[in-house]
């Protein structure tokens, strides 16, 4: 073999040679470098978990408390419509005895009316006047009634 021959391949191996190193050199700074990027991510993917857990609970927070004051608001609502069909119960009751004592006094008075007795309004004579005279009681006091003709 010729002399260039021979330097030509020794040529060619150390190049060879120092292209793999080269490229082990690269890989292994490559790994270095995707081994901190995984870090990386690793630690923001802790940071987002704990933000998430930390939202969810407030969210769980703010869920109960609203059902706290809705069951509060319900509980109240039940209360005050109690007492509404209690307050109901009573003016039935006392509209009935009253409806019973009128009748009384009709049957010891006949033709008296509460108009007649000092100290009673004539909010109730007048309710049962109304109910008594029926649809006549409606129109207003003034004759007009409510048509939109008029009178020439």
């Amino acid at each position: 073999m010729e002399p260039w021959v021979i330097v030509l391949i020794v040529v060619v191996v150390v190049l060879l040679a120092l292209a793999g190193l080269m490229a082990a050199k690269r890989g292994r700074a490559g790994s270095a470098r995707k081994q901190e990027q995984a870090r990386e991510h690793l630690q923001d993917a802790q940071v987002r978990q704990a933000q998430a857990d930390k939202d969810q609970a407030l969210a769980e927070e703010q869920v109960a408390r609203a059902r706290r004051e809705r069951a509060e608001v319900e509980e109240r609502l039940a209360h005050t419509e109690q007492e509404a069909r209690e307050r109901v119960g009573q003016a039935e009751g006392n509209r009935s005895a009253a409806e019973a004592l009128r009748s009384k006094a009709e049957k010891l008075a006949p033709g008296m009316s509460n108009r007649d007795t000092p100290g009673v309004t004539n909010r109730d004579a007048d309710r049962a006047g109304q109910r008594d005279a029926g649809a006549a009681q409606d129109l207003p006091r003034d004759g007009n009634d409510g048509s939109t003709t008029t009178r020439r």
